[in-house]
């Protein structure tokens, strides 16, 4: 049974992680993550992120003046078949400042978990640790899958 197995119906959240894997071909997690890719360009699921995800892959590429794999990231994060880039609102920001201080979760790690209950996703797929499991959200860890 493999990770696409794992996930439970309704649009399944991708944190930043999971995108750097697909895209960078990790050899130990690409097995685990290339079903949901393949999935969401078939139209089989649907998939969300947060905004920040696009901010967090562009880092590293732009820092060591990568135009083209920027480019790949921004051209999967933006126009990818099956995935929506989620934009976040003030109501959002304070949901996830209610995160951080109940959860005391990191910014970035509230905002994703935003993004994926704001449109009722079911899975949250990462590779965190410090991401906390929340009730109605399933929270998929990659290492864990291996």
């Amino acid at each position: 049974m493999g990770l696409i197995d794992s996930v439970a119906p309704g649009p399944v959240a991708l944190d930043t992680a999971v995108f750097i894997h697909f895209i960078e071909e990790h050899p130990a997690y690409l097995p685990l993550i290339e079903p949901i890719f393949l999935e969401l360009d078939r139209g089989g699921i649907e998939a969300v992120t947060s905004a920040i995800t696009l901010l967090e892959v562009l880092v590293v590429p732009y820092r060591a003046g990568n135009l083209p794999l920027a480019e790949r990231y921004e051209q999967l994060m933006t126009r990818g078949k099956g995935l929506r880039l989620v934009a976040l609102d003030n109501g959002q920001l304070r949901a996830a400042a209610q995160l951080r201080a109940f959860h005391a979760v990191r910014t970035p790690d509230a905002l994703q978990l935003v993004a994926a209950l704001s449109t009722r996703c079911t899975t949250f797929v990462t590779n965190d640790r410090e991401i906390p499991d929340l009730p109605g959200l399933r929270v998929l860890r990659l290492a864990d899958q291996l």
